[in-house]
């Protein structure tokens, strides 16, 4: 990457403060950005950066008004971050994709290879894939009997999709994702658990990208559905039947359990445990390291276990930590 600020203000339509010929050649944390360098300034706890950073250009925002002197400069834009996330999705999108067939893979021969795709050493395709345009299969992939992937979506080196599972368009999955393999059911009897057969299958939507070795159950029967444009970061469990809506965002080490319903726009930290065979609504915020044994609605911001209201939450820590005084009488 080699572009000019005057450039950069074009594409984001932005305003320039300082040289607008300068050239940057590559991004980088405002900490440790140096020469070339193009960066960012979204919070303010980093605005002391602002005045030490050695880099070339810093995105900020329209309302910034600097404390003190800064040395590079500066693109005025309304959000910062959501432009730095587009330039970089332009950069990223300027890189040379793969395409053809590479040696060995083993693909079935009733499945037709559209315009674009590609597929990696040693992977294997089986019997009655439909793969759409741009598909990109990287080294080591097992996408099994009667799958289903849409138009421009990749699966990174090391996924493994189950026989009958659909994935939509425009997804992306990381290495070590598994979608489809069996659904935790086992039925007690007098001698062990009896396994419960797990015919169903996993649809996952457009537009979902999942974090490296994350995975999907497939449902007992019907389906496990992950919702178009939702985001699972790295090690994530979903369990068998759970219905994740549109546009969620869940962090790492999330455990969803079997039949759980989520809507949508929900945002869940990490390490959050959701009970199975509850629902949770739409438009709630979820603390890392929370546990959600019942029914959630709208509009919620919850933390703790089992999660209550954020702010009470912060005042029960409180009275936490002042507990011991107050049953020796102290104030």
């Amino acid at each position: 990457m080699e572009i000019t600020l005057s450039r950069l203000a074009e594409l984001t339509g932005g305003t320039i403060e300082g040289n607008s010929e300068v050239c940057v050649t590559s991004f980088a944390p405002i900490e440790d950005a140096r020469e070339g360098d193009l960066t960012f300034l979204a919070n303010q706890k980093y605005e002391h950066y602002l005045y030490t950073t050695r880099a070339t250009a810093v995105i900020v925002g329209n309302d910034l008004v600097p404390s003190g002197t800064v040395c590079a400069s500066l693109l005025r834009v309304n959000d910062p971050y959501a432009t730095l996330a587009e330039l970089m999705r332009m950069v990223a999108s300027m890189r040379p994709s793969p395409v053809g067939v590479e040696s060995p893979v083993s693909v079935a021969d009733d499945v037709k290879l559209p315009e674009g795709v590609y597929i990696g050493a040693f992977s294997y395709i089986g019997h009655g894939v439909r793969l759409g345009r741009n598909v990109k299969i990287y080294p080591q992939v097992y996408v099994g009997d009667n799958v289903e992937i849409g138009a421009g979506t990749v699966l990174r080196a090391g996924v493994k999709v189950y026989e009958g599972c659909r994935i939509g368009e425009r997804c992306v999955l990381h290495s070590g994702v598994v979608i489809g393999a069996d659904g935790f059911g086992f039925a007690p009897t007098d001698d062990g658990y009896e396994k419960i057969p797990q015919l169903g299958n996993v649809v996952i939507e457009d537009d979902v990208e999942i974090g490296a070795n994350t995975t999907v159950d497939r449902a007992t029967f019907g389906s496990t559905v992950i919702g178009r444009g939702t985001k699972l970061d790295n090690l994530i469990q979903v369990a068998h039947n759970v219905c994740i809506g549109h546009h969620n965002v869940m962090a790492a080490q999330v455990g969803v359990a079997g039949s759980a319903h989520i809507g949508d726009f929900n945002q869940i930290g990490g390490q959050v445990g959701i009970a199975g065979h509850i629902k949770i609504g739409s438009y709630n915020q979820i603390g890392a390291q929370s546990g959600i044994p019942n029914n959630v609605g709208d509009h919620k911001r919850l933390m703790g276990y089992p999660a209550i209201d954020a702010r009470q939450f912060a005042k029960n820590q409180v009275y936490m930590k002042r507990l011991d005084a107050l049953f020796n009488g102290k104030k």
